[in-house]
């Protein structure tokens, strides 16, 4: 051995090039808001926008599951289950966070139109 044990010990302790505990905070520090910044915040407000998407069904609407299957909710469940209509008579229960996206949106403005439409042409029965 060229160097001996104890040579090689008291260069490490004098200091030299290392890191202090308080000099590893301030790059410690830094990752960390990193991390939240580019993974943690984006990962819940897109689950914020998920649960927002999915209170929002109802029937009528057309969506997409988790597992790629397409249909038109036809019966909301409960809180957690709907049922959805992917071919003409054929109807499966989904628990409502398999869902993925939704399609197409049924609007309120979409039954008050139809609504509209029935009360116009019964005026236009009246008037004749």
């Amino acid at each position: 051995m060229l160097f001996s044990t104890a040579y090689a010990q008291a260069a490490g302790a004098t200091g030299g090039a290392g890191f202090g505990g308080f000099e590893q905070m301030f790059l410690i520090i830094p990752i960390i808001a990193v991390f939240y910044f580019f993974m943690i915040r984006p990962q819940q407000k897109k689950m914020k926008d998920h649960r927002a998407l999915i209170s929002g069904v109802r029937r009528g609407d057309r969506v997409v599951t988790g597992g790629g299957l397409i249909g038109q909710i036809t019966k909301v469940i409960s809180d957690s289950e709907v049922q959805i209509e992917i071919a003409e008579g054929v109807r499966v229960r989904v628990v409502r966070n398999t869902i993925t996206d939704v399609l197409s949106k049924t609007t309120a403005a979409d039954s008050k139109s139809d609504g509209d439409t029935a009360t116009s042409s019964d005026k236009d029965k009246k008037d004749r």
